[in-house]
């Protein structure tokens, strides 16, 4: 049976809010939309200051996993080739070893927008702590 009540003027129905009437979404629908949106801005910032050194990217996909930030292969793959045509990446194949890699590292433009963005996250993040204090 639905428990339905209002809290703080909006009405919850088994704890998730009223949408439109009879769509509801939890708290944990919500946060987990808004931690992708998140993501998405990170990650090109994370994959920049990960290849300041050629690497290939099933490598980067394990160093950025170990940092806490896992990746798929899906969703890696086209954003190099994306930061590739914007000129912030370069690629190129070693094909020395019994499998042929292909290599990415940041071009000098590619690093001009790294310690910019790099600028730009150190402010946020002191700001962010500051409005979020000890929460």
């Amino acid at each position: 049976m639905a428990n339905a009540e209002t809290v703080n003027g909006k009405e919850t129905v088994n704890g998730k809010e009223t949408v439109s009437g009879n769509e509801t979404v939890s708290a944990k629908e919500v946060v987990s939309g808004f931690l992708l949106e998140l993501r998405r801005g990170t990650v090109i910032l994370c994959v920049l200051a990960k290849l300041t050194e050629p690497t290939y990217g099933y490598s980067l996909i394990a160093e950025l996993a170990e940092t806490g930030l896992p990746i798929e292969a899906n969703t890696l793959y086209p954003l190099l080739r994306r930061l590739e045509g914007q000129g912030l990446l370069e690629s190129s194949w070693n094909t020395e070893g019994a499998k042929p890699r292909k290599y990415y590292a940041t071009t000098l433009f590619g690093k001009e927008v790294l310690d910019e963005l790099s600028k730009h996250w150190q402010r946020t993040t002191r700001s962010m702590n500051e409005l979020l204090g000890d929460k």
